[in-house]
């Protein structure tokens, strides 16, 4: 099975036998690799009908539920790590999500579209919304309602007492070194909650 190229930074990024809940799975596709070749326990949480179904045939453990209900069903430090990838832009209460993170496991990682990548910035200097692969909704069908780049993100992590301990900005699947927070059009973040 062949991870997204965020997934494979996300999956070397945790280790064997950790307990993983994944925040807004989609397929599972993640938890299944983190299950099969590392030995990893834990459940996804996915609000689509489609993609719950995809987990099920996947057997990955999976409840259905909107994140921004919170996450109730999970006991306090219930987990080693929590993942939120590409999820965060479409969360109406961010800073409750990342709130919840926090009480049922000590570590994160959190991963999103870089709104700060140049193409949208040109596209807003030429009076419009971008669109583009990274960001693929017209204005007025997007989920993404929360937009922002990485240094918005450090700044929440250190309101909200983060740690990060690893970050990767990457363009089609691959670190970017020069001018990052321009040429990025994805962001990923590995961080300590306590």
């Amino acid at each position: 099975m062949t991870l997204r190229s965020d997934l494979e930074l996300i999956a070397g990024w945790i280790a064997p036998a950790t307990r993983v809940l994944d925040l807004g799975c989609g397929d599972g596709a993640l938890l299944a690799h983190l299950r099969d070749g590392l030995g990893c326990r834990g459940y996804g949480v996915e609000i689509d009908d489609g993609h719950v179904l995809e987990c099920i045939r996947r057997r990955v453990n999976v409840i259905q539920s909107n994140l921004d209900a919170g996450l109730r069903m999970f006991s306090d430090d219930m987990f080693d790590i929590v993942v939120l990838s590409q999820t965060l832009q479409a969360m109406h209460r961010v800073e409750d999500v990342l709130r919840e993170m926090a009480r049922v496991a000590r570590h994160g990682i959190v991963s999103f579209p870089n709104f700060g990548h140049w193409r949208h910035a040109l596209a807003l200097l030429g009076g419009h919304m971008p669109v583009t692969r990274a960001i693929p909704y017209q204005w007025y069908d997007t989920p993404n309602i929360h937009l922002c780049t990485p240094k918005d993100f450090e700044i929440l992590a250190a309101k909200l007492g983060f740690s990060i301990k690893q970050r990767a900005l990457l363009a089609d699947g691959a670190p970017v070194e020069f001018a990052p927070h321009l040429r990025a059009t994805l962001a990923v973040y590995r961080f300590d909650m306590r």
